[in-house]
């Protein structure tokens, strides 16, 4: 039986090392990972994961899938290339990534660890919708988590290093967890 068709359009937009990034088998694939970008838009998001930041392999850090505000859907990894998004479970998550300015630009600035946009409702209905579509394309999918459910590192403040703050918060308090969770039938890691 052939996958089913997306409830939504993606665009596939590969990074320019997507070639480059580990392969893997997708029935190996069972979690799904809810980022923010903590970034102001998409354009930036797409600037940051074409950053090569790993020498030995030529690559960076990305999610597999953009949602944007409007609910337009960008693939930027295919699922069966390793993205690095989140530490420690990269080999079997697909990572998903909201636009949305979080912490940005002080990301680790003890006075600025408020998250206070709210998402869209049109980026969570594409969310919803593209998880039901993973969902229908990947059997092996069981579980999904938080960035911030997986790495709870703590980091000295930038702004004052006696203070220790997360360094992932994401996708932050106001993602709507409870009407997700409603309407998926994956398991919330924490």
């Amino acid at each position: 039986m052939p996958p089913a068709a997306p409830a939504l359009p993606i665009t596939f937009e590969p990074l320019p090392y997507q070639d480059r990034l580990q392969h893997r088998e997708v029935g190996q694939i069972d979690l799904l990972v809810i980022h923010c970008t903590e970034l102001p838009d998409l354009a930036m998001a797409r600037r940051f994961g074409e950053e090569v930041l790993y020498e030995g392999s030529q690559t960076g850090n990305s999610g597999h899938y953009y949602v944007d505000r409007d609910g337009s859907v960008h693939q930027y990894v295919a699922l069966e290339r390793v993205a690095h998004h989140v530490r420690g479970h990269n080999e079997r998550a697909i990572g998903i990534e909201l636009v949305n300015r979080g912490r940005y630009p002080d990301w680790l600035a003890a006075s600025h660890q408020s998250m206070d946009e709210p998402y869209a409702a049109a980026q969570i209905k594409a969310l919803l919708q593209l998880v039901e579509h993973l969902q229908a394309t990947l059997r092996s999918l069981r579980f999904i988590a938080g960035h911030e459910d997986l790495d709870t590192t703590q980091v000295p403040a930038t702004d004052d290093p006696g203070v220790m703050v997360y360094r992932k918060r994401d996708p932050g308090p106001l993602f709507p967890w409870d009407a997700l969770m409603a309407q998926v039938r994956l398991e919330r890691l924490r």
